[in-house]
């Protein structure tokens, strides 16, 4: 496995397999990596030929007072970990190697999706993501690139300015890994108090109470306001609960094919949690 630090750096290290028409597999990460990366990692060695793991906390999509500088940076471990599951070349460069010296005149800003939920709360946010993968995207140039659905607007985002500006790649989304406690995996997790860590699971929970009381007759409004409430009482402090279609557009009453999310902080960390529902009928 080679880690590379420079552009110029990773396109030679790729040119190989670029000329042995090979197909390459790309998972953006921030680093501090656990096993939902891990499990991008594996996704991406099924199909592809060669995966490439980016690792770059990028400063333009962390908001003010938000926890760029303290964002944990573990690059020697993410290494041992990305090596025992067949990472081919990890890409790990600094600010000044992905945004240059000169100030930036460029931006990328994807519309309505990220009007609301995490974009809401984040303004700026999804600017700053969309920027940095589409970079990443035209330097790693990889036929396929891989996303966790925990993130399901940050994955909204990215398929859709993918179609828009017909970036050649095709975007696998690949289902939330959870603990056993149903806590969905995050890096963020590492912030929370041993007491915290163990009310965090309440968020999967209350997804899963939902599902079942939607699949009884309640009526969305009522499940979202239940959840809200448990939540509160749980000792979170609650940022949105909402359902969308898949799509991310609004629905006002139960349909049978939704997505419930949540974003909530415990202490100073912000969790969030979503579920796709589909009754059949």
């Amino acid at each position: 496995m080679k880690t590379e630090t420079t552009i110029q750096g990773l396109t030679a290290s790729l040119a190989p397999a670029r000329t042995a028409k090979k197909l390459i597999g790309f998972v953006p990460t921030m680093g501090n990596l656990h096993e939902g990366h891990l499990t991008l990692v594996r996704a991406a060695k099924k199909i592809c030929d060669v995966v490439v793991v980016s690792i770059f906390v990028n400063p333009i999509q962390f908001g003010a007072g938000e926890d760029f500088d303290s964002y944990p940076r573990t690059l020697e471990q993410d290494s041992r970990l990305l090596a025992d599951v067949g990472c081919d070349i990890i890409f790990a460069p600094s600010v000044d190697q992905m945004y240059g010296k000169q100030p930036r005149l460029t931006n990328i800003s994807v519309s309505q999706i990220t009007n609301d939920l995490c974009g809401q709360s984040r303004p700026g946010h999804f600017d700053g993501v969309a920027v940095v993968v589409t970079k990443l995207f035209n330097i790693v140039q990889p036929d396929y690139a891989f996303f966790g659905q925990k993130d399901y607007q940050q994955l909204a985002v990215i398929r859709q300015l993918v179609q828009d500006l017909n970036i050649p790649l095709e975007v696998i989304g690949v289902p939330i890994v959870r603990a056993a406690d149903g806590l969905a995996l995050s890096s963020r997790n590492g912030y929370l108090s041993e007491e915290q860590r163990s009310i965090a699971p309440t968020i999967y929970q209350l997804l899963k109470q939902a599902e079942v009381g939607l699949g009884e007759g309640q009526s969305l409004s009522q499940v979202l306001a239940n959840i809200s409430t448990e939540l509160t009482r749980a000792g979170f402090v609650v940022d949105y609960v909402e359902a969308r279609q898949p799509n991310l557009q609004p629905i006002d009453e139960f349909d049978r094919d939704l997505v419930l999310f949540i974003a909530a902080k415990l202490g100073s960390t912000r969790l969030i949690d979503n579920l796709q529902i589909n009754f059949k009928t």
